[in-house]
């Protein structure tokens, strides 16, 4: 599956904050406290994605946007439960 995330570091805790549209594609807005210096947001971001979705770490990958804030994730697995993990997600936003 593939997953397109608003990365906001040096945030106060680590979370997601909901859905966006940006150039006209929905984006999952997230933020992690760790700054982004030396691939630690990034680090910390696949953390938070992993756990929230219930992969192991290994599973989630930066395939695209490793220093922009706008990044698209490649996450392994059944993508029918990972969809529905992600729409219960964002459920309320």
């Amino acid at each position: 599956m593939r997953l397109t995330v608003r990365l906001t570091p040096r945030a106060g805790r680590d979370g997601i904050d909901g859905l966006a549209e940006i150039d006209g594609r929905p984006v999952l807005r997230l933020r992690v406290a760790s700054p982004p210096v030396d691939g630690a947001a990034n680090a910390a971001l696949v953390k938070l994605v992993a756990k929230t979705l219930g992969v192991p770490r290994s599973a989630v990958r930066i395939a695209s946007g490793e220093t922009a804030r706008i990044k698209t994730l490649e996450i392994a697995g059944d993508g029918a439960a990972l969809a529905a993990r992600c729409a219960a997600l964002t459920e309320g936003f």
